[in-house]
């Protein structure tokens, strides 16, 4: 998941930003309105953590003008302002979540990775190709060269997602939140599912399941 992080707390920003990271996420940071921007045009992230006390103004009239341009970008609003009035106010503006300071980088975490689940399109079409890969939504069927591969649910869920989106790159956590609803303390569930999706896969000549070192995972396409 790609985070811009628009807060002018140095030791909020930088709290945030590592956490965020270490678990597997993807993040850049602004520290007024105008630098926000600037990042926004420069490289659109999935998802908005927008402090609203900052140098240049309220972080609502970001959302605000957001909202006017048709943006559906997800947004959590993060502030100390902590009253029935302020949290209306930032839903009434266009936020999506709203989280009082101070708070748990964990609820932060979950937050957002419910926000990016809600916010997430549906698929476009019931059958998805790749190369020899086909894959039957409607079926709940994945074909390597017209010949089926008996998977179970959860490799066949992560399938879906890597096909439909090839040479992605995918966190940790968004494959767990595709694959179970939810990200997990460990990592050897996905793991499992991962070694047996690969298995299955082996006879798909160009296509490779790849661990980007620090990222996390994509299908990669030769």
């Amino acid at each position: 998941m790609q985070i811009l992080i628009v807060e002018d707390d140095r030791s909020i920003a930088e709290n945030l930003h590592d956490y965020l990271e270490a678990r597997g996420h993807r993040c850049d940071h602004a520290d007024s309105l105008a630098q926000a921007r600037r990042r926004l045009a420069a490289a659109p992230p999935d998802v908005l953590l927008l402090d609203r006390s900052l140098p240049d103004g309220d972080g609502l009239a970001l959302v605000h003008s957001l909202r006017a341009q048709g943006s559906a970008l997800p947004v959590l609003v993060l502030s100390a302002r902590e009253t029935l009035d302020d949290r209306l106010r930032g839903f009434e503006a266009g936020g999506d979540d709203y989280l009082v300071k101070p708070f748990a980088l964990q609820e932060v975490e979950a937050r957002l990775l419910s926000l990016l689940r809600r916010t997430a399109p549906a698929p476009t079409a019931t059958t998805l190709e790749l190369g020899p890969l086909r894959y039957d939504a409607a079926a709940q069927e994945l074909k390597l060269e017209g010949r089926s591969l008996p998977l179970p649910p959860k490799p066949l869920r992560l399938a879906a997602l890597l096909i439909e989106h090839p040479n992605r790159v995918f966190s940790r956590q968004e494959l767990e939140t595709a694959v179970w609803g939810q990200a997990l303390e460990s990592s050897d569930n996905l793991r499992s599912v991962l070694h047996t999706l690969r298995r299955a896969l082996a006879g798909a000549a160009g296509i490779e399941i790849v661990n980007v070192h620090g990222l996390g995972y994509k299908l990669v396409v030769r």
